[in-house]
């Protein structure tokens, strides 16, 4: 059992100063994401020496649309950040599956109304925030690496195996 444990404790990465490693060497930002419902994937590098690019930007702006309205709006590029250190923590090699990006109000009012979890007013209106979820990671440690970002809201939902992230205020909450 000793032996184990020890194992697992030298295997787990260190989440100090989590958003401190995007920056440094080469200072390259980069999501990896793909869309169960829409076949679509993004493998992008959005920021390079202390700039986002705007191609790539509208790049990821139309893959993280909501889909049932086919709307798309510029994400807030913070989240962007959030999502990219959360994945570089993890040191995982599979992307992220997007449940859910940008929705508009309609879309929001729908999935409102056949589910108590969606907020009223949620950031996911602002292009703010993010339902994701790795077949390699369970939602504690998805949830325990972006909380360790201390840059936004952490939404765990064990039922539904994802995670919310945001660029909100720093909260958590299970959902």
């Amino acid at each position: 059992m000793g032996v184990f444990a020890a194992a697992t404790l030298v295997a787990a990465p260190t989440y100090s100063n989590a958003f401190g490693l995007l920056r440094g060497a080469g200072d390259v930002r980069r999501v990896k994401m793909y869309s169960g419902r829409s076949g679509e994937s993004v493998d992008a590098i959005y920021w390079v020496d202390g700039k986002y690019i705007p191609e790539v930007l509208k790049e990821i702006n139309h893959f993280m649309r909501d889909l049932r309205a086919d709307e798309t709006v510029k994400m807030v590029p913070s989240n962007l950040d959030i999502i990219a250190a959360t994945h570089h923590l993890l040191d995982v090699k599979e992307p992220y599956m997007l449940l859910s990006g940008y929705r508009s109000p309609a879309t929001n009012a729908m999935l409102r109304s056949k589910s108590s979890g969606v907020a009223r007013n949620s950031l996911h209106m602002k292009g703010m925030a993010a339902d994701l979820r790795l077949k390699s990671r369970n939602v504690s440690q998805m949830a325990h690496a972006a909380l360790a970002c201390s840059a936004g809201g952490v939404g765990q939902y064990h039922h539904s195996n994802f995670v919310h992230m945001d660029c909100g205020p720093v909260r958590t909450w299970q959902g």
